[in-house]
């Protein structure tokens, strides 16, 4: 069966680099399906001139039966390192393998869970880890490993450590932080820098802490929605994914509002979790290249 390859790069801009990249793909006997670009014009200097923005290339290549990803990341390194790119070619068919990571909410668990088994995902799922044992049934549901981890102040390094043991174990490509309501660590989230998704809503910075939903009715809110995005040891304030939103108005109690927030969650999670997992998310600093 003939498997296909998604390259994606970034590199300072400047004249020659799609016709370089492209090349390659012909010598080495591929066939582009799909192309998306772009370069950023934020550094444009205020007097119109044009400066040397970053670069971002997408492609969908077809190299033919039996083409080895890691084969073909060794062909194309010495293109890369002469334009000074930092790429990924990875094999587009092939499933990310996804930890799920949970509390006690499972509305997004189950939609990823749903999705993955449905075919709607290109993810696998080999197990989900929890601080609490309420969504243990829904996991084994569907055939889905559940981890206990009881996380206290003495306990939280041991955990931790176990969730890098089972990323290593379980050859894990991306984490994903289902409404965990557990803070990670510095070190935790540097180990999974640029692989580790979470989903909040998009109230932030405002109505922090408990009960946000009651929060924003006593407030009046006339819009609510989520936010899927890159995990850093900056609380809540990764690289964005993905955004939704929903209008509601003054009719809405605060478990109405709460239930349209965890719809927006779950649809914005999985939708963060499918353009990560297809290749389509590129980091830009503090920002993301998101080639839909």
């Amino acid at each position: 069966m003939t498997s296909t390859h998604v390259l994606t790069l970034s590199c300072p801009d400047r004249p020659g680099l799609v016709f370089a990249v492209t090349r390659w793909i012909h010598e080495t006997g591929g066939n582009i399906l799909d192309s998306q670009q772009y370069t950023d014009p934020s550094d444009d200097p205020a007097d119109g001139t044009r400066a040397n923005g970053e670069f971002f290339l997408r492609l969908h290549v077809d190299f033919g039966p039996g083409r080895d990803a890691g084969a073909l990341t060794e062909g194309f390194a010495p293109v890369a390192a002469e334009l000074a790119m930092d790429f990924r070619l990875v094999e587009a068919e092939r499933p990310a393998r996804t930890l799920v990571l949970v509390s006690k909410e499972g509305h997004c668990l189950n939609d990823l869970l749903y999705r993955q088994s449905s075919g709607g995902l290109n993810i696998e799922v080999p197990a989900v880890v929890s601080n609490h044992r309420d969504l243990e049934r829904l996991a084994s549901s569907y055939d889905v490993p559940f981890h206990h981890l009881p996380v206290t102040r003495e306990t939280k390094p041991d955990v931790e450590a176990r969730v890098l043991e089972l990323v290593e174990e379980l050859d894990i490509d991306l984490v994903v932080l289902a409404r965990y309501m557990q803070i990670l660590s510095d070190d935790l989230c540097r180990a999974l820098a640029g692989r580790a998704i979470n989903i909040h809503h998009s109230f932030l910075p405002s109505f922090k802490g408990a009960r946000p939903y009651h929060q924003a009715h006593d407030r009046g809110v006339k819009l609510i929605g989520a936010t899927a995005h890159y995990v850093t040891a900056d609380l809540d304030e990764g690289p964005i994914i993905e955004q939704g939103v929903q209008r509601v108005d003054h009719r809405m109690s605060p478990s109405d509002l709460a239930r349209v927030g965890r719809d927006v969650e779950a649809q914005t999670l999985s939708r963060a979790v499918r353009l990560h997992a297809e290749s389509r998310v590129l980091m830009n600093g503090p920002r993301t290249v998101v080639f839909a």
